[in-house]
């Protein structure tokens, strides 16, 4: 199995490094001898919904990096849980959603080109949601979730085809990562197969040692299957 030293990584920036999965990555990452630099709120106050602090925080980061994954995110956020149905949406809920799940990755991929190299392959991922398929959703319901996760795939994808133009070697891609054993699933676990964080870092770090450029701008699972958009 691939693992992050197929990166030939020296330098990662992990954002929301404190959470299960990112919190997984980081540690591999730095028990290969990558030198991670993690952005949290808890830690950092690295908030993704303010736009001065993410742009003035990254402003004062030195790249380039071979690796910048945005594990950040939420299911619930002030207590409003997933909607059964639409017509238990919340205006405010559904701003929330998008805020930290789509916003903010966009407002760090607009420092994507200064943060990575031009001269060599590099990665830049967005932790996604399989619900976050148009094409796969089948239950309906988490409408403001799944919306959220729509809007980041899109965002990555656009963002990918720009960085093409200027980044030839670079992948921009969207991740889901499976279903993960964190504080973030525990109330929506249940009987789905579920694996705990480090077991998820380690499949998502082998799908990201296994992409190349012609990969950019795609949706891919844990096992590295592209899913629906």
């Amino acid at each position: 199995m691939l693992t992050a030293s197929s990166f030939c990584m020296e330098k990662a920036l992990v954002i929301g490094a404190s959470g299960g999965i990112g919190g997984a990555i980081t540690n591999r990452l730095r028990h290969q001898s990558v030198h991670v630099t993690p952005l949290t709120r808890s830690q950092d106050g690295f908030d993704l919904t303010n736009p001065e602090i993410v742009d003035r925080t990254l402003a004062g980061i030195a790249g380039p990096f071979d690796l910048i994954l945005v594990a950040a995110g939420a299911l619930e956020i002030n207590g409003a849980a997933p909607e059964k149905t639409i017509r238990s949406l919340s205006a405010q809920a559904m701003m929330d959603q998008f805020a930290l799940n789509a916003v903010g990755p966009a407002l760090v991929l607009a420092h994507a080109a200064r943060l990575l190299p031009r001269d060599r392959r590099a990665v830049f991922a967005v932790l996604s949601a399989r619900v976050g398929s148009i094409g796969d959703n089948r239950l309906g319901g988490w409408v403001s979730y799944r919306a959220s996760k729509a809007a980041v795939n899109q965002i990555v994808r656009t963002t990918a085809i720009e960085l093409a133009r200027t980044h030839k070697h670079a992948i921009c891609v969207a991740l889901h990562p499976g279903t993960v054993k964190t504080a973030f699933t525990q109330k929506y676990v249940g009987r789905h197969p579920a694996v705990v964080p480090d077991e998820a870092a380690r499949n998502l770090l082998s799908v990201m040692a296994a992409l190349d450029p012609a990969d950019t701008g795609g949706f891919f699972d844990w096992a590295g299957k592209p899913v629906p958009w």
